[in-house]
């Protein structure tokens, strides 16, 4: 038989602000890294059903991957990001993994 506990979370003010402040860091680098990714590809692919035989070929950047960006994030946990659009600067440090 197996036996399943569940427990309620019940966090303070603070910490409520600090789990959403993770939420935020997170988010904008989920995004940003799958906007590298579309942006790469939308770059590189060409339409299947209509090729010429001579053409000019752009120099294709290295195709970013999970392994890829994860070797960027150490670097940015030394120093801050400034999101774009906002101007909000996220502290990459005060999330733990």
């Amino acid at each position: 038989m197996k036996y399943t506990y569940q427990y309620k979370a019940l966090p303070t003010t603070d910490q409520k602000l600090e789990i959403n402040l993770w939420l935020r860091i997170c988010q904008y680098w989920y995004n940003r890294q799958l906007g590298e990714r579309f942006d790469w590809w939308e770059r590189n692919r060409t339409s299947v059903n209509c090729c010429p035989l001579v053409c000019h070929l752009p120099e294709l950047r290295d195709r970013p991957n999970y392994y890829s960006q994860k070797k960027l994030l150490p670097g940015l946990k030394k120093g801050g990001v400034t999101v774009e659009w906002s101007g909000e600067d996220l502290d990459f440090s005060r999330v733990r993994c």
